[in-house]
């Protein structure tokens, strides 16, 4: 029975020639069978692949012997095989879209400023020792629907693009004074955030080394993370066990039931929102939208047609 992994995993690292590494990547990927998203710019390389475990071992074992990227660690998850629908190899001015390309600086050594990197028993340490210190969510908000941690706060933002106009707002500027610990999915937006709130006058700031990740493979249920971890691949979440101290966090966005599914809104022509949902809401036309009202009117629309059809057959 084939075995198959998912690999998350960064570096900030100067490349001087990031479409040699593009060229490098797409061709070892190939011959290797496996498929996923890579992005790479002159401050690094940033990616998430999956296919055989051989395979996995294989790409994981040749990527570290580029110079730059000897350090890099690697994130392993279950996958199925099928968990992306391509290869993509790509440059891009960052490796995660902030909008701060000039801003950011990296060295050998990863990104210049950033904040303290902790292990996830330094994060318990910080937390049970200064009642003052607060996380901070470096995602989307939408991802934090189905989990965060414990009394976070979650950043009025759509795509990380927002982040710098959402720390400059002034809605924060009462944490600049306490520990702010940033986090995001496996590390790598942190990385980027927490020098850009340094650099906008948050005095003391701290991100989870390898994010929630590797936090919940420490702690499972039983730390201060809380529900379920959006991924992106075709799992759309994750959860750190099944047991008794799993906390849900996501409802259906229509009926309230538990759910940590999102999926399209209906009016896929006019509305990409990702939305929670549960299978009956999503199964009837009626209630597979968004709750904007030109999207309610479309599933209304579909509910009739579909109606009509039953009945004409």
């Amino acid at each position: 029975m084939a075995v198959n992994k998912i690999l998350l995993y960064y570096v900030f690292t100067p490349l001087a020639d990031p479409e040699a590494i593009r060229l490098w990547q797409r061709d070892l990927c190939r011959s290797l069978g496996l498929t996923g998203r890579i992005l790479i710019s002159e401050h690094g390389i940033n990616g998430t692949v999956g296919g055989d475990l051989e395979a996995c071992k294989k790409y994981a074992r040749i990527t570290r012997e580029y110079p730059g990227f000897k350090k890099m660690e690697f994130k392993w998850s279950e996958g199925t095989g099928n968990d992306f629908p391509k290869l993509s190899v790509k440059v891009r001015k960052e490796i995660v879209a902030f909008g701060a390309a000039d801003e950011l600086k990296v060295d050998a050594d990863g990104v210049i400023g950033g904040g303290v990197h902790l292990k996830p028993e330094e994060v318990n340490a910080l937390v049970a020792s200064r009642p003052d210190a607060v996380f901070f969510d470096g995602r989307n908000a939408m991802e934090a629907q189905i989990g965060k941690f414990k009394d976070a706060i979650v950043p009025d933002v759509r795509t990380t693009h927002d982040f710098i106009q959402e720390i400059e707002s002034g809605k924060y500027d009462d944490l600049k004074d306490k520990p702010v610990i940033t986090y995001c999915t496996g590390g790598i937006r942190c990385e980027i955030l927490s020098s850009l709130m340094k650099n906008r006058g948050f005095k003391e700031v701290y991100q989870i080394d390898g994010g929630i990740v590797r936090y919940g493979e420490k702690y499972g249920n039983k730390g201060l993370w809380q529900g379920s971890l959006y991924v992106f691949d075709k799992r759309m979440h994750m959860e750190f066990g099944d047991d008794e101290n799993y906390t849900q966090l996501g409802h259906c966005v229509n009926c309230g039931q538990d759910t940590n599914k999102f999926e399209h809104c209906i009016n896929e022509d006019n509305c990409r929102d990702l939305v929670l949902m549960c299978a009956d809401c999503y199964a009837n036309p009626a209630t597979r939208h968004c709750g904007k009202p030109e999207c309610v009117e479309v599933a209304r629309a579909a509910a009739a047609a579909d109606t009509q059809a039953h009945t004409s057959a």
